[in-house]
């Protein structure tokens, strides 16, 4: 049963193909790195959330919607895929402690913006958590075809169309489902100007990313369970 409901607007998916052992070493113990064709792959998604709301409670002024940013990889678990996410920088420090606190996953605050002009999107992020490695985005995408669902069996589908995400608690593997529609993908065009966001985690390559852009999803989000092991 689901906990947790959220919209996700004006979201970039941009990902570039790594070594597996620049992933590898920072997954913890349980996780397997999932491949594409021998290549493992991490994704920077800048987006912004609105309507987040417990199960049974309206959304709640001043923390129901914010901006955020992610850096992730694609990473399996007895036998099922996920997502697995290296950094997760907010605009909000309230929703950032209650995400640590819920979801146990790795959210940091920053000084963020995004505004739309026409079909561009406008974004900017510099993570300002005290302790926390530096790391910033800015730039510009749009998206530059009409939507479309992806096709199982190709790398967009097995990039985006993942319903869990995974996190450590007290030293323990757990998993949370996420549930919505298929993506309605988009091709996109993006000039970065500034990504930072993945230095901690591995050199991206200096190759152009695969770039896809979604306008909206509406998604519900089930509470963190431990995984026991079989």
């Amino acid at each position: 049963m689901w906990i947790m409901a959220q919209s996700w607007h004006d979201l970039l998916f941009a990902h570039w193909p790594v070594k597996p052992a620049d992933l590898r070493r920072h997954l913890p113990p349980g996780l397997e790195l999932d491949l594409f064709d021998g290549a493992a792959w991490i994704g920077v998604v800048p987006f912004r959330m609105t309507g987040i709301r417990p199960r049974g409670l309206p959304p709640v002024p001043g923390i129901s919607s914010f901006v955020e940013i992610n850096v992730r990889t694609y990473v399996t678990a007895r036998g099922r895929g996920g997502v697995w996410f290296f950094s997760l920088d907010a605009s909000n420090e309230i929703a950032v402690e209650a995400a640590r606190g819920w979801f146990h996953l790795p959210y940091f605050n920053a000084v963020m913006e995004c505004r739309r002009r026409g079909d561009e999107i406008a974004y900017a992020s510099r993570r300002t958590h005290r302790g926390a490695a530096k790391a910033e985005f800015r730039g510009r995408y749009r998206p530059t075809s009409t939507a479309s669902r992806t096709r199982p069996g190709t790398l967009e589908h097995w990039l985006t169309e993942r319903y869990s995400l995974f996190a450590t608690y007290r030293g323990a593997l757990v998993r949370a489902d996420v549930s919505h529609d298929p993506w309605p993908l988009q091709a996109a065009h993006a000039d970065i100007e500034l990504n930072t966001m993945a230095d901690a985690v591995a050199p991206l390559p200096s190759t152009a990313p695969l770039l896809h852009f979604a306008k909206r999803l509406d998604v519900t989000v089930t509470a963190p369970q431990r995984l026991i092991a079989p």
